[in-house]
């Protein structure tokens, strides 16, 4: 298969778990159960759980348990997607093409359904029973450290905080979107490799430093789109970002640089997985996303 046949497949999969870990039958709930379902079964190309599957697979593992690992982490995903488009955050209208949860279904129903994804996820990899007691403890480990304040929350604190300073430095913006945006895509390598059952120090350290390069250059390429992409092929505004003068990659770089830096991280993610890699699935994901449009 080709690298968008396997991750329109690995989707599919993920989209059908999500489904019925999100079923609900108490009527009363029904528009938290909506809300719920508007943005986690929105469609999406489900990278981070294609990861989580992927290492699982290249390593050597079962798939059946790295499925809850991975619904588990785009219910996280999604949680942080619902409130970063909030107008206390990012003010968004339009998310994959359509209106952004807020815009449906109110302010505080969207951030109620956040919360409600964000503890579905801690609920999911608890109760599963495909694995061991020491799995899931370490599961809900890599997810608190990836989300909390020390990951994905931390990053958006420092984007928060870099908005309209002209004075912060490339390094700081690196570190911003290694917690932002890196710190999933970090624990996503990091559950597949639980999920294979795989401990060895060397084997874990390549797979979270191939995700952390992809997850920097998955970033630069966000920044080039946002400011050169196309509205209709994005499903999302343009241009946002250096209205409102956010730090971003072309601050620094002007397009060709960027894309060049994107390249260079993506050949030294390629080069971190090189030892495992044999049907370069992690490899041609890395290059799918280095050429992506939207």
């Amino acid at each position: 298969m080709t690298i968008e046949q396997r991750i329109t497949v690995c989707a599919e999969e993920i989209e059908r778990a999500l489904h019925d870990y999100l079923k609900l039958s108490d009527h009363d709930l029904e528009r938290i159960a909506e809300a719920q379902a508007y943005s986690l079964l929105g469609g999406g190309k489900r990278i981070r759980p294609f990861l989580v599957l992927t290492f699982c697979e290249v390593l050597g593992g079962k798939k059946e348990k790295a499925i809850p690992l991975a619904c588990a982490l785009e219910m996280i995903h999604t949680y942080s997607l619902i409130h970063d488009d909030l107008p206390c955050m990012d003010d968004d209208t339009y998310r994959r093409g359509k209106l952004t949860n807020h815009m449906v279904f109110g302010e505080a129903t969207a951030v109620l359904a956040g919360d409600a994804l964000l503890t579905k996820a801690f609920e999911t990899v608890s109760s599963a029973e495909v694995l061991s007691d020491r799995e899931r403890v370490e599961a809900v480990l890599i997810l608190a450290r990836a989300a909390g304040d020390r990951g994905m929350i931390g990053g958006q604190v420092m984007d928060m905080g870099a908005q309209g300073n002209n004075m912060l430095s490339l390094s700081y913006l690196e570190k911003m979107h290694s917690l932002k945006t890196g710190a999933l895509i970090k624990a996503a390598a990091a559950l597949g490799c639980l999920a294979a059952e795989q401990t060895a120090a060397d084997i874990v350290a390549s797979a979270e430093l191939y995700a952390e390069k992809i997850g920097l250059a998955f970033q630069v390429i966000d920044d080039i789109l946002d400011e050169i992409g196309d509205k209709e092929t994005l499903g999302k505004s343009i241009g946002k970002d250096h209205d409102a003068n956010k730090l971003t990659f072309l601050r620094f770089y002007n397009v060709e640089q960027a894309n060049e830096y994107a390249t260079m991280l993506t050949r030294q993610a390629q080069k971190a997985i090189e030892g495992f890699d044999e049907e370069k699935i992690l490899f041609r994901l890395a290059d799918y996303l280095l050429n992506r449009k939207k």
